[in-house]
């Protein structure tokens, strides 16, 4: 009979002990050994710069082409992208996107369709909408396109049909709207100060935060069979309560963390316990990006340097109980040691399943 309860005992012992082990968070040493997927990204140069980072980290990169002026065309970006894709197809993905020009005359829809066949064929694994869709794109009648025009809709139809998810970029985080002394991140507001025709305190005539929010939201629930991602936190960055009721409210609908870490570093630095609940409640629902962009003007040393840099503060944060210095916060915040189960479906298991299931 001793020798049962010893046996039963060293067992609940070591069960206890297993258990107690799966609850250790990760730390800065796990970092590089975890396989991760970055699934905001964009590469735009064709050497192995960015790929010989996440190969060293463990990481697959998902590439977004976008609309944007600041990147090279997007042609020129689907080149690059299927280039780095036939060269290493572990570790690179890529979404595509289509240009607004000749949206609402004859045959856009059905050219903006003709290249997304062609995109799928060549690997895309999802298709992007920029922020200039609510923010700078007009119609013939001099009215911003909002996301839920009908104009859309025949696109949509057929993103469903391709079974590729969405990614839309609506709309900008809520300082945006804000003057800079009330922002609550240096990034937000030395962005803004660069970049001043996306500055919408600057332009009360634009939309407003909550016009580009409500639109997105119509658009999602019109489109209950697409696979809708919200890039940046869906722009909800500022309040995860906020954010929450947004997933609650559509269940097709999931987010990336790309770029806005900091603005919820800001309120974990003041309701910590909220924050951390938050990322618990909705693991399933959250894919870890980086916004990382490699330009051809970029000097491949220096980008190294600084990606590296920023994927570690990222993880230090989620990942591992440490504290660190957050300069754009003027802060030292402390990381939220989320369970590696949540740390793992955050990084990589989220974005396999929405992304690349098919792989």
């Amino acid at each position: 009979m001793r020798n049962t309860i010893a046996v039963l005992s060293t067992a609940i012992l070591m069960w206890a002990g297993q258990a107690a082990g799966a609850e250790t968070p990760y730390s800065m040493a796990d970092f590089a050994r975890v396989p991760k997927i970055d699934s905001h990204v964009h590469d735009n140069v064709a050497d192995d710069t960015f790929l010989a980072l996440a190969r060293k980290n463990n990481f697959e990169l998902l590439s977004i082409n976008v609309d944007y002026p600041d990147f090279p065309s997007l042609s020129d970006q689907a080149t690059v992208a299927h280039a780095l894709r036939a060269r290493d197809k572990l570790h690179f993905h890529f979404t595509t996107a289509f240009a607004m020009k000749g949206f609402g005359t004859p045959g856009w829809a059905e050219r903006v369709n003709q290249r997304l066949n062609a995109e799928k064929a060549a690997g895309a694994v999802a298709v992007k909408i920029w922020k200039n869709v609510g923010l700078i794109e007009t119609d013939a009648k001099g009215h911003k396109i909002m996301l839920d025009d009908p104009g859309f809709d025949p696109v949509i139809a057929h993103i469903i049909s391709l079974q590729l998810p969405l990614i839309d970029h609506q709309g900008e985080p809520k300082n945006c709207w804000l003057p800079l002394d009330q922002m609550s991140t240096d990034n937000d507001r030395s962005y803004f100060k660069e970049h001043p025709n996306y500055y919408m305190y600057l332009h009360p005539e634009g939309p407003s935060y909550e016009t580009l929010m409500a639109a997105r939201d119509r658009f999602v629930a019109k489109h209950p069979d697409l696979h809708f991602v919200g890039a940046h936190m869906a722009s909800l960055e500022w309040s995860v309560d906020r954010l929450a009721a947004f997933l609650d409210r559509y269940p097709n609908a999931n987010v990336d963390l790309a770029a806005r870490m900091t603005q919820v570093m800001y309120q974990s630095a003041r309701d910590y316990k909220k924050v951390r609940a938050f990322y618990i409640k909705y693991q399933d629902r959250l894919l870890y990006g980086s916004d990382l962009a490699q330009n051809p003007s970029d000097k491949p040393a220096q980008f190294t340097r600084e990606a590296q840099a920023f994927w570690e503060m990222d993880w230090r944060y989620l990942a591992t109980p440490e504290t660190q210095h957050v300069a754009d916060l003027k802060a030292d915040i402390k990381g939220l040691a989320l369970p590696r189960t949540v740390i793992d479906k955050i990084y990589y298991r989220n974005a396999k399943r929405v992304f690349l299931a098919g792989q």
